[in-house]
């Protein structure tokens, strides 16, 4: 190819800025912006009273609502005449005592060996999501005042409150669609927070309503995977409420003169707080639909302390019978978790009722597979597999309750049940995870042979196998059968395709068997992971699990050298390929037997340390005893590379903000001591090892020197960066590994490109001297064969050297007068530029001959197609030679065939585009010359 003349077309920054804007549309909203909140409709309805009157129902009535449970007999509040007759100080008093008191009492039930609901709260809301939109359906009832009702007789009353209650449930639907999780779990927290607001405002009836309506919704699962998260929140509604209730209730029994005993009988409790605990009752009890009344109900169970002693232990029973009327099995199961938790925290030695909540479960268990919940997992498009993990939490939570403290007999009792029940595998694993460690070892054997008989439909065998192995690692299984539980665990393991599969039920056995076994059988599994967590890089999905095998393998071998005479010990280790993964394990295992750090480790972690407290350090205006204090820093932290770098960075911005704060003031005295800061970092950047660290300390330092109008200066920094360009070694260390640096190469040349185009000539060293300095030391700079990346940075400098031909360029530095400035489009300073233009283009076209061979035939397409979009950038193609040339690159790309035939579409539509701009009319003829190959 011959060598043609360059010729850089004139831009106009501003108008293609101009035209790169996107076109602002007026509109009109109206009433309507994105930000507002959505309004929620409220539909009217029309119902029917018990005389025959129709009433209208709206929730946007302004007057108040009578509380039934304010007023009694004679209409009047008891508890609003007692405190109006107490010492408001010393009722305060006596109350808090008391709930200390009884606090005490409370948390003294179970144990601190009985895991409590609030541990396993999180894990629930963290497990089951869902990415389906879901609703919430209030229908939350009018709040119409009733006048006159501190005169009504008892029969008015009675009947009044049976018609609100009646109005809780045909009242004014609220619904709100299309939540997200999110927004589901907000509105939620939103109506718990209604709930207390109520109550303290003393609206009883409304706080009543929302608990109610709040129940409702778990008898919904429309969106059935979300159904145990749902169960928390609203769940959370319930204790908030029985709380509350119990609270109104037991102040009604304490007085300035007496408080309630810790373990305090019915006779204890006055009339008054009887009254109202009665009241609540009866309102309960007259709530028409099952679900909510059984966990409104449920929530206030303790509060039958203040009528019955017997209370408690008559009401856990019957609310244990009015679960058999809930028909599905999932719905079932969280009730009667709720019951057990409720009967847990208020009488955990009525054993009985547990007792008979697991039994009934085992009664309706099979209904798990019936054709009832097929059909609903058919209409929701849920698989079994996914459907039976919905159940682990209510049931473990069941036997968990009822395993605690509870007799071997019964738990016998309640596996042999288990065993008896066809599909048990979802049973076994509760039973597995909720009784006692012990219980489990010591029958390892019986429930390996009950996990080979498990039907593995929807819940597979190795789940089983891991849970056992939790168990096994807790307490010891006899001696005599400890390989053998091993043998028969590991033969499910090892079969297991899935590699999260294998490594999460894997991992749990590896204790197991350091424990129990010699070097010899630790060997054999550590094998047999690497073996399934080596195809397809599975480990770099499963770091934490390796991690943990790391750990516990070190936690049982504490002698040095039998840890690595194992023989695939540090072929395990050789699966941590990622650097900073890697390093855990390494300072993992030197923990464990040096319990110290390695001195890279600790030189890391002091650096860290250390420029935490240089960052803090501050001597506010005074920048001279600042810049002392980083020189200071600097002689006593020489050996700490990051330390340097942290100090180089820090007078950078010293000398910036001391030029910005100054603005002109003194500013002999504020150049010298930006000079200062100059020479600071000019001093300093040689003493580092990191060879890109030191390029781009340069580039930056010498960016700062320019900002400051210090221009000798930043020419030193940019000529030590050109200087230190061949000491760039072909390969550079990136988190332990060794990289080409070519990449890191032209990504430090293209920034120092766009920072020489601003920089002003030196008088005495000639015309663009530091890109001629620059141009050499690329052109005997030695690149791998089979390297593009010279020619990509050839092509970045004829995009710079088109820019520096323009009259004014596209960015500048304050008070920094560069060469479109200096030399005001001068033809010498043209013609020299464009000589530089000519030799980049020769470079570039001599290496695109050098690919015309089989092999190198892509890679001469693509940077042809390159060249191109170059030159119709930055070139003047009404010059007939350049035109030429874009012609021929043009065809060059698609010669062979190897083009990118879409992006060559989009470029010459790209063409067509410009070509109706008023200054591009010659882009035209270029278009109709540019066909597009069509392959065969």
């Amino acid at each position: 190819m011959a060598v043609f003349p360059w010729h850089s077309r004139n831009r106009n920054y501003k108008a293609e800025f101009a035209s790169c804007r996107l076109e602002a549309v007026p509109l009109e909203f109206g009433d309507y912006h994105p930000l507002k909140p959505i309004t929620v409709t409220e539909s009217k309805t029309k119902k029917v009273n018990r005389k025959g009157s129709t009433s209208s129902t709206s929730s946007s009535s302004s007057s108040s609502v009578v509380d039934p449970l304010s007023s009694v007999l004679d209409g009047t509040d008891p508890l609003s005449m007692f405190a109006a007759t107490a010492d408001p100080a010393a009722l305060a008093a006596a109350m808090d005592s008391s709930r200390r008191k009884r606090d005490r009492d409370d948390n003294s039930v179970v144990g601190s060996d009985f895991e409590p609901w609030t541990n396993k709260r999180g894990e629930i809301l963290a497990r089951y999501t869902t990415t389906e939109k879901l609703s919430i359906n209030l229908f939350m009832g009018s709040e119409k005042g009733k006048a006159g009702t501190a005169t009504l007789a008892m029969s008015e009353k009675v009947r009044t409150r049976l018609e609100e209650l009646d109005d809780f449930e045909e009242g004014s639907q609220k619904e709100l669609l299309n939540l997200t999780q999110q927004d589901y779990v907000n509105r939620i927290e939103e109506l718990n927070q209604s709930l207390k607001d109520a109550w303290a405002s003393d609206q009883k009836v409304k706080a009543l309503k929302i608990v109610i309506q709040c129940s409702k919704l778990l008898s919904d699962t429309s969106v059935i995977q979300f159904y145990p998260s749902k169960f928390v929140l609203i769940t959370d509604i319930l204790d908030t409420f029985g709380k509350l209730v119990y609270e109104r209730i037991f102040s009604m029994c304490v007085d300035s003169r007496s408080v309630l005993p810790d373990h305090f009988s019915p006779e204890n409790a006055n009339d008054t707080a009887k009254e109202t605990c009665l009241n609540w009752f009866f309102k309960i009890a007259s709530i028409r639909e099952l679900i909510p009344r059984f966990y409104v109900e449920a929530s206030i169970l303790k509060c039958n302390k203040f009528l019955s002693k017997t209370g408690i232990s008559e009401c856990l029973p019957r609310l244990t019978c009015m679960i058999r009327g809930i028909g599905d099995p999932l719905v079932s199961v969280y009730a009667r978790a709720y019951l057990c938790r409720v009967g847990m925290e208020v009488a955990p030695h009525l054993k009985e009722t547990l007792n008979k909540n697991f039994f009934d479960f085992l009664l309706t268990f099979k209904q798990i597979h019936g054709d009832t919940v097929q059909n609903q997992l058919v209409v929701q498009g849920v698989e079994l597999p996914s459907y039976l993990p919905l159940y682990p939490p209510a049931m473990d939570w069941i036997f968990q309750c009822i395993s605690y403290h509870a007799p071997e007999a019964l738990l016998t009792e309640m596996m042999e049940r288990c065993k008896k029940l066809g599909n048990n595998a979802l049973l076994l694993n509760s039973v597995m995870s909720a009784f006692r460690a012990e219980f489990i070892a010591t029958r390892s054997m019986d429930f390996i042979g009950m996990i080979k008989e498990c039907d593995e439909s929807g819940f597979p065998k190795h789940l089983l196998f891991r849970s056992l192995g939790l168990n096994l690692a807790l307490a010891d299984p006899p001696e005599s059968d400890r390989l053998q539980i091993l043998n028969e665990a590991w033969k499910v393991i090892t079969k297991l395709k899935n590699p999260q599969d294998y490594i999460n039920c894997a991992e749990v056995w590896v204790e197991y068997t350091c424990k129990h076994f010699t070097k010899r059988e630790v060997n054999t599994v550590l094998a047999d992971v690497i073996k399934h967590m080596t195809p397809d890089r599975a480990f770099e999905d499963s770091y934490p699990q390796l991690q943990l095998i790391i750990k516990k393998v070190i936690a049982h071998f504490h002698d040095f050298s039998v840890l690595f005479s194992v023989e695939k010990f540090l072929p395990f280790l050789d699966m941590f390929q990622k650097e900073s993964v890697r390093v855990e394990v390494c300072k993992c295992i030197m923990d464990a037997f040096i319990n110290a750090l390695t001195l890279e480790d600790e030189k890391r972690m002091l650096s860290y340390l250390i420029n935490g407290f240089i960052k803090m350090v501050s001597f506010g205006r005074d920048f001279e005893q600042q810049l002392s204090f980083y020189v200071e820093s600097r002689s006593m932290f020489c050996n700490l590379e990051p330390v340097l770098v942290q100090l180089i960075h820090s007078v950078n911005r010293l000398a910036m903000e001391t030029r910005k704060v100054m603005k002109g003031n003194h500013s002999r005295k504020t150049a010298a001591f930006v000079r200062a800061c100059v020479a600071y970092c000019f001093i300093t950047i040689p003493s580092l090892a990191g060879i890109f660290t030191r390029l781009n300390l340069y580039l930056h330092s010498g960016q700062v020197a320019l900002a400051n109008q210090c221009l000798s200066q930043a020419d030193a920094f940019f000529k030590a960066a050109i200087s230190l360009v061949p000491e760039v070694p072909k390969m550079i260390n990136i988190d332990g590994k060794m990289r080409p640096s070519e990449s890191f190469l032209l990504e430090f040349l293209c920034n120092f490109f766009s920072t020489l185009l601003i920089v002003p000539d030196h008088p005495e060293h000639g015309v663009l001297f530091l890109v001629r300095e620059l141009l050499n030391v690329i052109q005997d700079y030695t690149w791998e064969d089979n390297s593009d990346e010279k020619i990509r940075i050839y092509t970045c400098v004829l995009h710079l050297l088109s820019a520096m031909s323009q009259e004014t360029y596209l960015y500048h530095i304050d008070k920094v007068d560069s060469n479109d400035s200096l030399y005001g489009g001068d033809s010498k300073f043209l013609a020299e530029n464009n000589k530089l233009c000519e030799t980049v283009m020769a470079q570039i076209l001599e290496h695109l001959k050098t690919l015309a061979k089989d092999e190198a035939l892509k890679r001469q397409s693509s940077l042809g197609l390159s060249f191109f979009n170059s030159i119709l950038a930055h070139g003047d193609l009404r010059n007939n030679k350049l035109n030429q040339l874009s012609v021929n690159l043009w065809h060059l790309a698609q010669r062979h065939g190897c083009a990118d035939t879409r992006t060559m579409v989009k470029t010459l539509e790209y063409i067509k585009k410009q070509s109706k701009q008023p200054d591009m009319t010659h882009l035209t003829e270029l278009a109709l010359r540019l066909p597009l190959q069509t392959r065969t």
